[in-house]
């Protein structure tokens, strides 16, 4: 500082330097401010508030307390007001604080202010005890201090007020330093080096507060909406395992999957990967559409998303109630035969009876071995040779109804389900499935996502598209599918294999699975770099270990 020849220092140099240190503050408070309403994570932003709070005070230590409401069970019992100890600070000593929380009311510190709404100043807080020293009769407690040795002598406790004027918190700054930079360590420190805070250091600790109550309640509104939100989408998941209790869990894993393999993306700082990056909110992002990705699936025939076999239930007791009709015709064919011989023949006729009697046994047996090996073809597996015609032979049998009318011993639909090449599905069932793709598009595009999360339809939407364009419903091609779709349908595939819980296969090994994924790479079907970091990485543990 500046000083004259008689030792005063110049009323010009005075104004320049305060004019210096308002313009330090405003700009610390201009950034203070920017940074918290920048920041959504609750727990980084009251660490972020009382870091500042402490810098633009030249305080040593603090604490941050949040206003909640007491969850109580029993509705009888009326809900309190509490103030949850969430933070703690300290420059001279390494602290070892935990979260607690107490009763809003007038024995405390904090509680006070949350009260008065307006801060509490206490120049020294051990005059507290001294008569008449302590009208308002606030407690401090000391156990810290005194497990600590730390001594804490000045306190500031400011609340943060909301747009509503409503107390969402309490800053609570201790002990003001004439040197911010000197660390208090021993009892003669706590005497020469803290000083009370002055009207200014109040001025700024409440300005700062009135932002921060505003960013705190911003904050917790947005904590409460993506907590809405997420309860909105495990209801979806809900929904969606409900139609098809065999994929359970998929969802969710596909989800875990996908966002790890975007972060080990993220990671990669060299290669063609290198300036592919995802924020915490592309992160959820992809969260959210590994999750809804099957959606669609309630828009989908319950009976088709569940067909573990090539017929239905309905109707293979229809073919077996069928077979044994036949079986028993084919007895009472014979039971008629053997009569009628008898009255022509009479006691003589042994020999024809005998005849007649092995001829229904072989059509007898020929029927159960058809039903055998209609049983046999019904399980989703590979078709075997020639098993097609077979399938035709037996529909063109006949045999004759109740009523007279002459029928198939296969109808059509059957015939067409039981000639499935390979698993479970005709054709049209399989054009069904997979319209749930389009279903689950037409669903998540109906939903406002906002900027941040406006990309989830078209990522969930093409996890069945494959770089060569023989995917499904859209057929793009290469680039035209975002490097988030490639990563999840990695997942949803490695998936689909491994997963223990579908009735129409057996889990998949691990080490075959990854061989069957190389071969989608191999014939250009799936992304050859995300699939080196999946194996290589390991991503798919997030499963196996788990």
């Amino acid at each position: 500082m500046r000083v004259d020849n008689e030792g005063a220092v110049p009323t010009a140099v005075v104004h320049e330097e305060t004019a210096e240190r308002l313009g330090w503050e405003l700009g610390e408070l201009l950034a203070i401010s920017r940074a918290m309403s920048s920041e959504r994570d609750i727990h980084k932003l009251l660490d972020l508030i009382l870091e500042r709070s402490r810098h633009i005070t030249g305080a040593d230590a603090g604490s941050v307390y949040v206003v909640e409401t007491s969850d109580e069970k029993d509705p009888t019992v009326p809900s309190r007001r509490l103030l949850h100890f969430m933070l703690s600070q300290n420059d001279s000593i390494a602290i070892d604080f935990k979260q607690f929380k107490l009763p809003v009311d007038e024995k405390s510190i904090v509680g006070r202010a949350v009260l008065a709404a307006r801060p509490l100043n206490i120049p020294d807080l051990s005059a507290l005890s001294q008569p008449g020293q302590n009208p308002a009769g606030v407690q401090h407690n000391r156990s810290f201090d005194d497990k600590t040795g730390y001594r804490a002598r000045s306190m500031l406790t400011v609340p943060m007020l909301s747009a509503h004027d409503e107390v969402m918190g309490v800053i609570q700054l201790i002990n003001k330093k004439r040197h911010p930079a000197r660390k208090l360590s021993v009892p003669k420190d706590f005497e020469d080096e803290v000083v009370p805070f002055d009207a200014r250091s109040e001025q700024l600790a409440l300005a700062l507060a009135s932002q921060a109550g505003i960013c705190l309640e911003n904050a917790i509104l947005y904590e409460e909406i993506r907590k809405l939100f997420e309860g909105f989408v495990d209801a979806s998941v809900t929904a969606i395992e409900a139609r098809d209790p065999s994929t359970s869990g998929h969802s969710r894993r596909v989800a875990t999957l996908s966002v790890a393999l975007a972060e080990k993306v993220d990671a990669i700082s060299d290669g063609p990967l290198r300036g592919v990056r995802f924020s915490r909110e592309e992160l959820r992002q992809i969260e959210y559409a590994g999750v809804l990705h099957d959606f669609g699936k309630v828009g989908v025939r319950e009976n088709v998303l569940v067909k573990a076999k090539k017929l239905y239930d309905g109707q293979k007791s229809a073919i077996e109630q069928r077979f044994r009709y036949i079986h028993k015709a084919i007895e009472a064919e014979g039971l008629a035969a053997q009569l009628d011989i008898v009255k022509r023949h009479g006691p003589g006729a042994a020999e024809r009876l005998l005849a007649v009697e092995g001829d229904s046994a072989a059509k007898v047996a020929a029927l159960d071995e058809v039903l055998r090996f209609v049983t046999l073809t019904n399980e989703p597996t590979v078709l075997s040779q020639g098993a097609p015609e077979r399938l035709a032979d037996i529909a063109a049998l006949e045999y004759v109804d109740f009523d007279g009318t002459r029928r198939p011993y296969l109808e059509p639909d059957e015939l067409e389900a039981l000639r499935i090449a390979r698993g479970s599905l005709t054709e049209s069932e399989r054009q069904e499935i997979q319209s749930h793709v389009s279903h689950t598009i037409s669903f998540l595009e109906t939903i406002p996502w906002g900027r941040g999360f406006r990309n989830v339809p078209r990522i969930a939407g093409g996890h069945h598209e494959f770089l060569d364009g023989r995917g499904y419903p859209r057929g793009l091609k290469g680039d035209a599918i975002p490097v988030e779709t490639r990563m999840l349908t990695i997942s949803d595939i490695f998936d689909a294999l491994t997963a223990a819980d579908r009735p129409y296969k057996p889990a998949v090994p691990v080490p075959k699975a990854l061989d069957i994924l190389s071969s989608e790479v191999k014939q250009g079907r799936l992304d050859p770099v995300l699939f080196d970091v999946f194996v290589q990485a390991e991503v798919y543990r997030k499963l196996v270990v788990a």
